[in-house]
């Protein structure tokens, strides 16, 4: 059975780029063995991630990333069955928030700067939808 799970998180203060570029390159290796596909977002000191594939390999990562002290405040904001995948292509994609055009950030969000915390999960999948559409994702290893 293949779920869906969208989660954001606050990094660890004083994370640098190499912490982003060592989550993505554990989540692209991890990824690729255990069927796993998703998308990593972050910007202004947030994570926001869509994770797919089985459900207990998903249940299992999204526990991993819990007890990750690189983590904080992290809270589930979507998890759902599926039918197929929206991000397959993609072991981990990766897209800069604080890079993003105002007016797609505009579309879903109340201020120019998005913040997931203070929207619905379907609205976080729908800003990724949109990202994914206008191919504003990177890193399709």
């Amino acid at each position: 059975m293949l779920v869906r799970l969208l989660y954001v998180s606050r990094a660890r203060e004083g994370h640098t780029q190499q912490d982003i570029e060592a989550i993505l390159h554990s989540a692209r290796h991890h990824n690729l063995h255990n069927g796993i596909t998703g998308i990593l977002c972050y910007g202004g000191g947030i994570y926001l991630q869509a994770i797919e594939g089985g459900r207990g390999a998903v249940n299992r990562l999204y526990k991993q990333i819990i007890e990750d002290p690189r983590h904080h405040d992290v809270e589930l904001l979507l998890y759902e069955e599926i039918t197929e995948r929206r991000f397959g292509g993609w072991t981990m994609g990766q897209v800069n928030l604080s890079k993003l055009n105002t007016s797609i950030v505009l579309k879903y969000s109340e201020r120019p700067e998005f913040d997931p915390y203070s929207v619905s999960g379907k609205v976080s999948l729908a800003l990724l939808e949109e990202l994914m559409a206008t191919a504003s994702i990177i890193g399709r290893a």
